[in-house]
């Protein structure tokens, strides 16, 4: 089970690691709040422990689908369209600090229910992870789904740390870049997203 856990630390990594619109996130509100990372990880559990638990029951060839694909992209292309624009209203500071920590955590939440890479990676890879861990009991699934996701903590809260800290050490200046980036990066993705759904129906 130790050698599984390690396995999954290293492999979890590679995937948290990946530049996506959950770091692009969770750089933007780390940069005025330096434990945004903490509430993006935490909206992004609430989606994944239940995956996990799906995956477990045979949930996987469901969101293998076209269908639950093509709902995935769509979704997930407007909501970061829709966050690029919030991102940008805040960055004018026209919202409060209460309300960019409850985004951060819907952040978390419909990132990951609108990335259809993040829901295949849990078709294919992560699927394999849980069915090895399953071999350990429950046990071995609950310990895993552990490591799994302090590991999406761990990471989104360094980068959240290091973008709050650049930000004191590099002033204003450097929070509007680290934002007008971040919201690049949203537009593409949800661009991405809308016009791979679009292409997938022919339409």
């Amino acid at each position: 089970m130790y050698l599984f856990l390690i396995e999954t630390v290293i492999i979890s990594l590679s995937g948290v690691m990946a530049p996506g619109a959950l770091s692009a996130v969770t750089v933007a509100h780390g940069s005025s709040k330096s434990n945004a990372g903490l509430r993006v990880a935490l909206g992004h559990g609430f989606v994944e422990i239940p995956l996990i638990l799906l995956v477990y029951f045979g949930a996987s060839n469901v969101i293998q689908s076209d269908l639950f694909q093509g709902f995935t992209r769509c979704l997930g292309g407007i909501f970061m369209l829709w966050l690029a624009a919030k991102l940008l209203r805040e960055s004018r500071g026209d919202s409060q600090l209460d309300e960019v920590n409850q985004s951060s955590i819907r952040a978390g939440i419909i990132l990951s229910l609108g990335n259809p890479y993040f829901l295949v990676w849990w078709a294919t890879v992560g699927t394999s992870l849980v069915f090895k861990a399953a071999e350990f009991g429950l046990l071995g699934l609950i310990l895993f789904a552990i490591c799994h996701w302090l590991c999406d903590l761990v990471w989104l809260w360094i980068l959240s740390f290091l973008a709050y800290t650049s930000g004191d050490l590099l002033g204003g200046r450097f929070e509007s870049i680290i934002t007008i980036v971040s919201v690049i990066f949203l537009l593409i993705m949800g661009c991405r997203f809308i016009y791979d759904f679009i292409t997938s129906f022919n339409l």
